[in-house]
């Protein structure tokens, strides 16, 4: 069975540089990211394709392993933790300069694998991944932007689209 896809996207007043260097922390997705308790470096690579970070959301501790690492481009990880309903949960973040700052993409893919329990739970795990997407991209927005579009405004929250959404199986 082809993955399952969940995009969500927004506009975000900082600069690629700016938002990078939040994404790039791996440490630190605890200082934007909505639920998430506590986040540290698993690994002696902090940086770049093999850094890991161990992430703590509620009593569920994941462990994200860097797979994609382009500077203020994009940045991929593997999720590995959750419920054992699939074969492979992967994030990966997309920036692209926009005339208001950054454009965010979150795409969450789930590999189902070969069987129908894994089918079945890709569709289980795409909302609640959905969800924590959104609060993803919500808490990048609330970010207070320092850069030249931001100096004299408080952050917005960002515009998201939640219609990015691809509703279920891509291939």
């Amino acid at each position: 069975m082809s993955p399952v896809e969940c995009t969500r996207s927004t506009t975000l007043r900082g600069t690629p540089a700016q938002v990078w260097a939040l994404l790039a922390a791996l440490d630190r997705i605890d200082a934007w990211a909505d639920g998430v308790d506590h986040s540290c470096y698993t690994t002696r690579t902090i940086e770049g394709v093999g850094a890991a970070r161990r992430v703590q959301v509620g009593r569920m501790a994941l462990l994200e392993t860097v797979t994609v690492w382009e500077p203020e481009a994009a940045l991929a990880y593997t999720i590995d933790g959750l419920p054992p309903l699939v074969r492979s949960v992967t994030n990966h973040w997309h920036l692209e300069p926009a005339a208001a700052g950054t454009r965010v993409s979150l795409t969450t893919t789930i590999d189902p694998g070969p069987t129908l329990r894994g089918r079945i739970g890709a569709r289980v795990l795409r909302l609640p991944l959905g969800r924590a997407s959104a609060k993803m991209l919500h808490g990048l927005g609330e970010w207070p932007w320092r850069g030249p579009r931001a100096q004299s405004a408080p952050a917005a929250a960002p515009a998201a689209d939640a219609a990015a959404d691809a509703g279920g199986s891509q291939g």
